[in-house]
């Protein structure tokens, strides 16, 4: 069941200018990254991206990216803007003697949103270019990022330098743009839910967004164990309210208003009226429903899965 649907297409370009962007350069950029995030970036290839975490040594994500590589000495991770400071400084305390450079590069780039239309028509301008998830494609600098659909309308991310002119399409409000990266399902973490989640409460393992065979990396053996030991009891779910929802926000099972099941990840205005969300929350609280936001009386919730398979159930 789809909760909602937009009252017009889901269609265009959607200009980010809140999206954060961190830059690695050098020799060591991609083994730098490689040892401190939950992805592999020393075998990603220049036509592929990764969705990979920054965890601390409790294995709580402290930061998500969308990591691809301009070159193979040069690596963009696309952010929140409110976590890049904090990410950057933690992130330099780990460089030491590896040859790379750490900076914010956001005002070095465009960033854009594409949705739908938008979406075919910039590839069709890269021969040979057949869009997939977490596939990338670059032409005159021009990097395009391929995301999880919203509800089945294809979404992709427009990185190019500073200058250059937005890409073709519809115009997309950020409010819009937001709503869809929630209905992806695919959450982004930011400072209101710092370090509130190993990665499998978000479903990064089901995403693409943790590889289990790759070394270690702050917090490697809490996600690890957390995977084959069937410790888990959190996931992420896609919800609707009537009214507002917050990031960070907590959430109530019906059965125990003295403790919160779960937290509020990403929320977004819905074209239909109410708010959208991805929220984490106990397994068993999704399965029994009557999850309210705020309190145990709060704004009720309306509950679906997420919109791609877990991988435990595959």
């Amino acid at each position: 069941m789809i909760i909602h649907a937009m009252k017009t297409p889901f269609q265009g370009v959607a200009p980010l200018t809140q999206t954060g962007l961190l830059r690695a350069q050098g020799a060591d950029a991609a083994k730098f990254l490689h040892n401190q995030l939950t992805n592999d970036f020393s075998l990603l290839g220049l036509s592929e991206a990764r969705l990979a975490g920054f965890c601390n040594a409790k294995g709580r994500l402290q930061a998500s990216f969308v990591g691809f590589k301009r070159s193979h000495t040069d690596i963009l991770l696309v952010c929140s803007q409110d976590l890049l400071a904090t990410t950057l400084k933690r992130l330099g305390m780990f460089v030491l003697r590896a040859q790379v450079k750490l900076m914010d590069a956001s005002a070095d780039f465009v960033v854009c949103g594409l949705a739908g239309e938008a979406v075919a028509e910039a590839s069709r301008s890269i021969a040979k270019h057949q869009p997939r998830v977490w596939g990338k494609a670059d032409l005159d600098g021009i990097s395009i990022v391929h995301l999880y659909p919203a509800d089945g309308v294809p979404r992709a991310l427009w990185v190019a330098p500073a200058g250059t002119p937005a890409p073709a399409g519809a115009p997309l409000t950020a409010e819009q743009w937001a709503w869809g990266e929630v209905r992806s399902g695919i959450a982004t973490v930011t400072q209101a839910v710092f370090e509130a989640f190993v990665p499998q409460m978000l479903n990064y393992e089901s995403v693409g967004g943790v590889n289990f065979k790759k070394g270690c990396y702050p917090g490697q053996e809490v996600v690890a164990r957390s995977q084959f030991r069937g410790t888990l009891k959190r996931r992420a779910y896609l919800a609707h309210a009537d009214a507002e929802l917050r990031a960070g926000e907590e959430l109530f099972a019906p059965d125990d208003a003295s403790q919160p099941c779960g937290l509020v990840v990403q929320a977004a205005a819905a074209p239909m009226g109410g708010f959208d969300a991805i929220v984490s929350i106990q397994i068993s609280a999704f399965e029994a429903g009557g999850v309210r936001a705020l309190t145990a009386d709060g704004p009720l919730l309306t509950m679906q899965a997420a919109p791609y398979p877990l991988l435990a159930d595959i």
